[in-house]
């Protein structure tokens, strides 16, 4: 009895070893896919600006000729979505595999299928709010257009959506929210018997609304500064990463606040001529 208990842990400890190489070779690849995609879009469109800064008509907002609406939104959405999962997976990994062994240990058949489930419908919300990023986009573009005075004000208000950014990074909104994307206080929702793909996708789409509404400020100081803009991308995600997996997430939170705030402020000096 002693010796097969002994070897039923082995066998459990090395499928969980094999587990997790294959969960962390497939999210590798699924990183190194998605930023490949970045960074091509990025380079082959290097007139898309963000909302704010656009001094003309940028491709990324306007159709082009024999380009439609819904074509055009269709592909801005791809491109969105290519670019959260390469912003997104490195803090979002994490979750999902501690939603797996929560699967796992339940005795839940093909855990990791319903843990890809999960990841899916993180990103649909993620999807969803690209749709509303481009709509605003649009929006502001089309406003610019027709009232040309508005582009002279754009660096101001570029300046203003990161003061405004800054400062909710500091706000016990963000910090309830953080709590809920970390994974030292992230709750599984999936450790009931024989959880279901309808409860992997609640866990998912729940994951993914927690963290869209604690990215809300980063993500609109990338609108605001450049969404194309490789930069922009790889500070805005690193900080995501930061405030999500090194110990004191509250306290990194606070540090991208002051960094962002400092930024706001210079941007706003130079579009007065101060600096």
């Amino acid at each position: 009895m002693a010796q097969r208990l002994i070897a039923e842990r082995v066998s459990q400890r090395s499928s969980g070893r094999a587990a997790g190489r294959a969960f962390l070779g497939v999210s590798s690849l699924l990183f190194a896919a998605s930023a490949a995609l970045t960074v091509a879009w990025s380079r082959t469109a290097p007139g898309m600006h963000g909302m704010a800064m656009s001094g003309g008509a940028p491709m990324l907002w306007m159709p082009m000729a024999g380009q439609t609406w819904p074509g055009l939104a269709a592909s801005f959405d791809a491109m969105w979505c290519a670019m959260m999962v390469a912003m997104m997976l490195p803090s979002l990994a994490p979750m999902l595999w501690r939603y797996r062994q929560a699967l796992g240990i339940a005795g839940t058949r093909h855990p990791g299928g319903l843990s890809a489930l999960a990841g899916l419908a993180y990103f649909l919300v993620w999807g969803a709010l690209g749709l509303v990023a481009f709509s605003l986009g649009a929006l502001f573009t089309t406003a610019q257009m027709r009232v040309p005075a508005l582009a002279q004000l754009a660096p101001a208000a570029t300046g203003l959506v990161l003061l405004a950014a800054g400062a909710l990074q500091f706000s016990a909104w963000k910090a309830r929210h953080l709590a809920c994307c970390r994974p030292a206080g992230h709750r599984t929702h999936g450790s009931a018997p024989m959880p279901r793909a309808r409860d992997a996708v609640r866990h998912g789409l729940r994951l993914g609304w927690h963290c869209s509404l604690c990215c809300a400020g980063l993500t609109a100081c990338l609108l605001a500064v450049g969404i194309m803009d490789l930069r922009a991308m790889a500070i805005v995600g690193l900080a995501i990463t930061a405030e999500r997996l090194l110990p004191g997430g509250t306290r990194v939170a606070h540090v991208v606040g002051a960094v962002t705030i400092c930024a706001g402020v210079l941007l706003i000096a130079r579009a007065a001529g101060l600096v």
